[in-house]
């Protein structure tokens, strides 16, 4: 059985850009399981034309350390693409190129170990260490460390009414694989208001003319909101921030949390424009076989077998009125929704949990009660805000999981970089 300073479960970003930034650190002995047989970044949206709502710079380790060798810029130059990039001008890479960057990081480091699926975390209190076992091809395997670091990403979230559903419905998590099938059906529902629904509904909407479908998008937002981007918003992706929203009480983070969601869940402007236009250019020769419709929840869901429908039941939330829908294909553009992994359940007296039943995330990012010994990545948008998901402070965190586990700060961790003050100013008494 193998003991290592720490072990990362799940390789997304995050972990990965762990991986990527204590490889050059010759003291610490890291592992990192994932469950999956390779790293994968969101498969199933992997549109061809679809970008990164951050820059380049917002890569796994850039913004931690300019010089590692497994920066987005070195990958370009090791493929031969910088000079196309370059001269494409524009800052946001393909989705289909960060994913291809992010498994080019992963086949230079030796310590990921794929095809694990960790099926239970326990804790050693004679030696102090925990202990991950995890089940592979070949069987079960355990090894140990004193830190974890928790990377296992969100599952899709379906709403209560679709529950159960019957039929072919699809999450867009699923979306690729299920196209082919989606569009050979005679109308077309996407449900949802944030990025993936509106890069589905545009990417079916280039397709309407080939295959000849009714297209419907269902959100119950007012509008389509583009998501927020101005430079003094995009100071709240920063230390300034962390430090004020984690200080907060718990239930004004909670309440920020919901009123927040647009500053991270919005469709880039650019998308929202795209999708105007090619409505626009569609229209030319005649009405546009399509509805968006806002301000609009789904109440209800049921499957038809004998016909292969579905019929929705929805509610136009500011006219209070019900209504239904009928569609052969439903797409739910319903994002993911963080959940404790029943892994850890026999480590649950470890850990720290808030008044609402979720993890007790630390300014440090640690989870468990002595505030050192097990991290998560993401997950945190109740005690971290809008940080915890973005990209571009994935290297941050890591820089602070880094130093948390070695003693010493390996990268320098920025205390301020806003501008802005987001509290009152310290010793000012009313």
């Amino acid at each position: 059985m193998s003991t290592y300073d720490y072990i990362g479960i799940g390789l997304g970003p995050y972990n990965l850009g762990l991986a990527c930034l204590t490889a050059p650190i010759a003291d610490l002995d890291g592992l990192f399981l994932e469950a999956r047989a390779d790293v994968s970044w969101h498969p199933g949206m992997l549109l061809e034309s679809a970008r990164l709502q951050t820059p380049f710079l917002a890569d796994l380790v850039t913004l931690a350390d300019p010089t590692s060798p497994f920066s987005f810029l070195s990958y370009l130059k090791e493929t031969g693409r910088l000079y196309p990039f370059y001269i494409r001008e524009n800052f946001f890479p393909l989705r289909l190129e960060y994913d291809a960057y992010c498994r080019w990081a992963a086949a230079k480091l030796p310590h990921l170990r794929f095809g694990h699926t960790v099926t239970s975390v326990g804790y050693d209190e004679t030696d102090a260490l925990y202990t991950v076992t995890a089940t592979t091809d070949g069987g079960t395997v355990t090894h140990r460390a004193r830190h974890l670091v928790l990377g296992t990403g969100t599952p899709p979230h379906v709403p209560a009414s679709c529950a159960g559903l019957a039929g072919d419905v699809v999450h867009n998590s699923r979306y690729l694989e299920r196209r082919a099938a989606l569009t050979a059906k005679r109308s077309i529902t996407v449900i949802g208001s944030g990025q993936s629904a509106a890069e589905i509904y545009h990417d079916l909407l280039g397709a309407i003319d080939s295959h000849d479908y009714q297209l419907n998008w269902v959100t119950r937002s007012p509008r389509f909101f583009p998501l927020e981007y101005t430079k003094l918003t995009l100071e709240m992706t920063s230390p300034d921030y962390v430090d004020y929203f984690h200080a907060l009480p718990e239930d004004t983070r909670y309440r920020l949390e919901a009123e927040q969601k647009a500053l991270f869940k919005g469709i880039s402007a650019e998308l929202v424009n795209d999708i105007f236009d090619l409505l626009y250019a569609r229209s030319v020769p005649g009405p546009v076989r399509t509805r968006l419709m806002t301000n609009t929840e789904l109440t209800s869901a049921r499957y038809d077998a004998a016909t292969g429908s579905y019929t929705l039941g929805l509610r136009h939330v500011e006219q209070g009125r019900d209504f239904t829908l009928d569609t052969e294909g439903l797409v739910l553009a319903t994002g993911y929704q963080q959940r404790t992994p029943a892994f850890l359940e026999p480590v649950r007296d470890r850990l720290r949990f808030d008044g609402h039943g979720r993890l007790d995330v630390a300014r440090n990012y640690s989870v468990d009660r002595t505030g050192r010994e097990v991290f998560l990545q993401n997950g945190g948008t109740h005690t971290h805000s809008v940080t915890s998901p973005d990209l571009g402070m994935g290297p941050y965190r890591n820089s602070w999981i880094i130093r948390e586990i070695t003693g010493r700060e390996h990268y320098p961790i920025e205390k301020s970089i806003a501008f802005q003050e987001f509290g009152a100013p310290a010793g000012v008494a009313s």
